[in-house]
């Protein structure tokens, strides 16, 4: 099959604060096209007041475009904004070619990559909500056919309307389909949360190397591809943390700025794995050039799905690139030998200044993934709870989850059971109310010892 040539579009709006530098997020949607198999082979960038209804750009750049598609040769356009289906309908018109915005080819992507059932349902829906309004297109030429006058449908709007209800069926049987997955995924929190596992999400932006982190913690064979979107099923694996605690890390679907609503509403069941985690594990790319977009971008959409508030360990991942980065620059300027490692520390702290709890790590080389995971341990028993419980023999099953779980500081066996004081995580605190013998806060204990 050939390979498609596109033509890129980007549009600044001149007085709207914009996270991205137009050009980067140009660049970003060249390698969106890349990894959809598109050979780029120009781009065009322009600086409006406000969009053209008619064509999101104006007039003198449709036709700007117009003449690179005789000199290149072009298939398809690609915008990197979201276009209106009559937009999108009138370019097509007017250029003779397919015109893709950036929101179809993410979906494009996110349907070449998903691989279980689940994932291939959650990107079919986002996909059907996207086109339903842009069907009229399809079926223009179909609806000069018609015979009679004014207010007489022909018979390419009667098949408009007709896969407007096919279309509206399948959405409705897919939304079904997915409240189903979103029941076993409810049904599988609850086991999880009787088996009493911490649970660490994995978040970060596309290709930050989130995959490759977990494989790293956990000997796992998640696919690695330095591709945007390589892999969009999530993934769980157990990991041992220094203790001896195992924690379960889930590895969630990478976000990318202007995230297509659609799949935000599509993946809801799956990113409801980050709101029901104890704790997220933020992984960027200390190497690119946009890490502080990235990062604002990923809290962004933390805050849309309502987990902002979650305790949070941010991954400075690919320090052994930045090392190379800054030894190659070094050699270039003459100088006799690369940075040394508190020149490295130097330059994270600079960069990531202001993220709490940063650990910097190469999840490739497998380096300061220790200290990664003794950060991890530690913020999951900040959130302990002090309790002193009488636990009787035949309760073996909570003596065993105090042990696991929690800080267990001393024991005294009895005739009655096994006295007990221990740290224990706030959610797990109602399996012991019954047998308690007093309680507070871990926070509230430390300022008492200390007193």
């Amino acid at each position: 099959m050939p390979v498609e040539k596109g033509f890129l579009v980007g549009v600044e709006l001149k007085g709207e604060r914009h996270l991205w530098p137009v050009e980067d997020s140009v660049e970003e949607l060249a390698q969106l096209a890349w990894t959809a198999g598109i050979e780029v082979v120009g781009r065009a960038i322009q600086r409006l007041e406000a969009p053209n209804p008619a064509t999101y750009i104006g007039s003198g750049k449709v036709e700007e475009i117009l003449a690179w598609k005789r000199e290149l040769g072009y298939d398809v356009l690609l915008f990197d904004e979201e276009l209106l289906p009559r937009q999108q309908r009138n370019l097509e018109q007017e250029l003779d070619v397919k015109v893709v915005d950036r929101t179809a080819l993410i979906l494009d992507i996110f349907a070449s990559h998903a691989r279980t059932k689940e994932g291939r349902l959650q990107v079919e829906l986002a996909q059907y909500e996207y086109r339903l309004p842009r069907l009229t297109r399809m079926w223009t030429h179909l609806s000069r056919q018609g015979v009679g006058g004014v207010g007489l449908r022909g018979p390419g709007e009667t098949q408009l309307e007709s896969d407007r209800r096919e279309i509206g069926r399948r959405i409705a049987d897919l939304r079904k389909q997915l409240e189903e997955v979103r029941d076993h995924r409810r049904q599988y929190r609850s086991r999880r949360r009787k088996a009493a596992m911490p649970v660490v999400s994995i978040v970060g932006y596309t290709n930050a190397g989130k995959s490759t982190l977990l494989n790293a913690l956990s000997d796992a064979d998640v696919l690695v591809e330095d591709k945007l979107f390589a892999t969009l099923d999530p993934t769980t694996r157990r990991v041992e943390l220094p203790d001896g605690q195992v924690a379960l890390f889930t590895d969630t679907v990478g976000f990318i700025q202007k995230l297509p609503t659609q799949l935000v509403a599509a993946f809801r069941a799956t990113l409801e794995e980050i709101n029901e985690s104890d704790l997220l594990l933020h992984v960027v790319d200390i190497t690119h050039p946009n890490v502080r977009e990235q990062s604002r971008t990923v809290e962004t959409v933390l805050r849309e799905l309502g987990a902002e508030d979650k305790p949070m360990v941010t991954a400075l991942n690919k320090i052994d690139l930045l090392v190379k980065r800054q030894t190659e620059e070094a050699a270039a300027a003459g100088l006799e030998s690369g940075p040394r490692e508190v020149d490295v520390q130097d330059w994270v702290t600079e960069i990531m200044e202001g993220y709490p709890n940063c650990v910097a790590i190469s999840a490739a080389q497998g380096s300061g993934l220790d200290l990664l995971l003794n950060r991890i341990q530690e913020l999951l028993r900040e959130d302990l709870v002090y309790m002193q419980v009488l636990l009787p023999y035949s309760s073996d099953g909570l003596i065993g989850l105090l042990h696991r779980r929690g800080v267990v500081e001393s024991e005294d066996y009895g005739r009655e059971g096994v006295t007990i004081e221990a740290k224990v995580p706030q959610m797990l605190a109602y399996h012991f109310e019954p047998y308690l013998v007093s309680s507070h806060d871990h926070s509230e204990r430390t300022e008492i010892g200390r007193s």
